[in-house]
């Protein structure tokens, strides 16, 4: 009698490689290191993600194509915020530089996680705007907003 493979269901531990790509390439690529490990349901991947894994057999390989938004929401202008330098000292090196491109990671309010957010522009004397003492950061995923391909190899489902 052969058993049935075990499939995705919520809550379920998964090991997995996956690759997460939009227009521009890949934002995250396992597949040429050591595979993921992640609980459904916690967060790790977005929900839209989640619903594409449930149901699927353990050692299944496929590819999702999510249109623009469905990952991971649209973008939200109120997402690109100005940080003073003065907190940023604060937080971490005073003698920090930052560049456009830059990804900076942030504590939580409650100090438990972390959020990143990518630099922008930065702030300089005779920009007439005010923000000379200030990084403009995009608190967006990089894919917010945009088509993403899905792809993933379930090694184990527990």
């Amino acid at each position: 009698m052969t058993s049935t493979p075990p499939r995705v269901q919520p809550g379920s531990f998964l090991t997995l490689h996956y690759r997460l790509a939009g227009p521009g390439g890949d934002i995250i690529n396992t597949f040429n290191d050591k595979a993921a490990t992640l609980s459904l349901g916690t967060g790790e991947l977005s929900p839209a993600m989640e619903r594409c894994l449930i149901g699927l057999e353990e050692g299944s390989r496929t590819t999702f194509e999510l249109p623009a938004g469905e990952a991971f929401g649209e973008r939200n202008p109120e997402m690109q915020q100005w940080v003073a330098r003065k907190l940023l000292n604060q937080m971490g090196d005073p003698d920090e530089q930052y560049h456009v491109g830059d990804v900076v990671q942030f504590p939580t309010p409650d100090g438990l996680g972390t959020y990143a957010g990518a630099v922008q522009k930065v702030g300089q004397d005779g920009d007439g705007d005010g923000k000379a003492d200030a990084v403009l950061f995009d608190f967006n995923h990089p894919l917010a907003g945009q088509p993403v391909t899905f792809e993933v190899h379930l090694i184990g489902v527990l």
